[in-house]
């Protein structure tokens, strides 16, 4: 397993969190940000834990990066990427920000379950949540790389 960096660049960082947020801003300025990343994640307020969540790639929709497309999986059913477009927007109506959770690669059918359980949810729980999973793809993105 590849150990964790000591720092990284904020061009790393962003690459990592799918782009430049106050989130990455504060993580290149602390010493090993992904060791760290849970505990400045905590200190965040809503709207930059929203910020960082809303920088990230809807499941099911057409990804940004070749790492994000990679990583949601190919299981391109149109049936499949209907249903996760209305529980995407169900969940972005609910919460008020993006749908964010750590997956390996594998079919976006799997993702639907996970989706419709998250809605049950408080938004509180789900920020938390949200940043924690953001957290855990940086990490799993560093590792694999």
């Amino acid at each position: 397993m590849r150990e964790l960096p000591r720092q990284l660049s904020e061009d790393e960082l962003a690459e990592l969190f799918e782009g430049r947020t106050r989130f990455v801003e504060r993580l290149a300025a602390v010493e090993d940000p992904l060791g760290r990343a849970r505990a400045v994640a905590r200190e965040l307020d809503d709207a930059e834990k929203k910020e960082v969540l809303d920088a990230h790639p809807a499941i099911g929709a057409k990804a940004a990066s070749a790492r994000s497309r990679a990583e949601q999986g190919a299981d391109d059913d149109p049936a499949v990427l209907r249903e996760l477009a209305e529980l995407n927007r169900a969940y972005e109506g609910k919460f008020g920000f993006r749908f964010v959770v750590f997956v390996n690669p594998g079919p976006r059918r799997e993702l639907v379950p996970v989706l419709k359980e998250r809605l049950e949810r408080t938004r509180e729980q789900e920020l938390e949540t949200g940043v924690d999973e953001l957290v855990q793809i940086a990490i799993d993105r560093w590792r694999s790389s």
